[in-house]
């Protein structure tokens, strides 16, 4: 059976974690074939981003309309867009109408502080893409960042609600707040659709090993909207994969930083031996 095409618009990670690779081995973890238009190149390990490259926005163009005239995908995700050049390429093609079920990760800060978006680049977000977008999926920095205020002001479920409908009346449908965890026990995120407000949460995971998470929960969400799941289903599959994933590396030793997750499910139990037959 033909795999359903997703494509991923956004930034190489040189120590394989986050990025466009994180994103297709995702999309692979899920049973879907991946795509990508690479956006930059970084230098970077589990421990810091040493050196950011943008590349020429109209390459990136010229990607992403590579993909769409031969192997058009079911679902598109953005993460790092590295300037605000960029984002207007990426919706100007949106407005247009090409790139279906839009889940956009607005990258703009590292997990080690470096920042990856040139000044121009929340407005950027906020007016151009935003509009085309399905889903976007901000953590709480760059949900502060977006929205103009502190991050200490969304310390609650009930702050962090109010900042997701904020930003969903910028243009999306659906805005998931990644909480990462609000106290020492859960992990919360609050997702913010036409049906109203929900919370997800997940038991915490006590691991230096997550970097990366975010790109892969929003690859795993358009990975499931190219498989038809619905987007609050989506949602909550994504965040269930990336838990298993942080479960599954939770004990690993790559790099001396905050190492990869188990995209492929390594660290599960393998089934038992089946019998032999004769």
């Amino acid at each position: 059976m033909t795999p359903k095409v997703a494509l991923t618009i956004a930034g190489s990670d040189s120590g394989g974690g986050a990025g466009v690779q994180a994103d297709l081995k995702t999309f692979a973890a899920l049973g879907v074939y991946g795509t990508s238009a690479i956006t930059a190149v970084t230098a970077q390990h589990t421990a810091a981003v040493l050196r950011v490259l943008a590349l020429d926005p109209d390459m990136v163009l010229a990607q992403v309309h590579a993909v769409l005239a031969d192997l058009p995908p079911a679902a598109v995700k953005t993460g790092m867009l590295a300037n605000p050049e960029i984002v207007e390429k990426v919706a100007d093609v949106a407005a247009r109408g090409l790139l279906p079920n839009l889940v956009v990760d607005p990258v703009l800060v590292s997990t080690s502080g470096h920042s990856l978006m040139d000044e121009g680049g929340v407005r950027a977000y906020r007016e151009l893409l935003f509009p085309h977008a399905l889903v976007v999926t901000p953590n709480l920095q760059e949900g502060a960042l977006l929205l103009g205020v502190d991050v200490d002001e969304l310390v609650s479920v009930e702050a962090m609600a109010e900042a997701a409908e904020a930003l969903r009346r910028l243009g999306p449908d659906m805005v998931v707040l990644k909480g990462g965890h609000l106290d020492d026990v859960t992990s919360t995120d609050v997702v913010v659709g036409p049906g109203g407000p929900a919370v997800l949460e997940s038991a915490r995971i006590d691991t230096r090993n997550d970097h990366g998470t975010g790109c892969s929960l929003s690859a795993a969400v358009a990975a499931e909207l190219a498989l038809g799941t619905p987007p609050p289903i989506a949602v909550e599959r994504a965040k269930s994969y990336v838990h298993r994933a942080l479960e599954g590396a939770a004990r690993w030793q790559l790099g001396r930083g905050h190492g990869p997750v188990d995209h492929f499910g390594w660290g599960e139990d393998p089934p038992p031996p089946q019998p032999s037959s004769r």
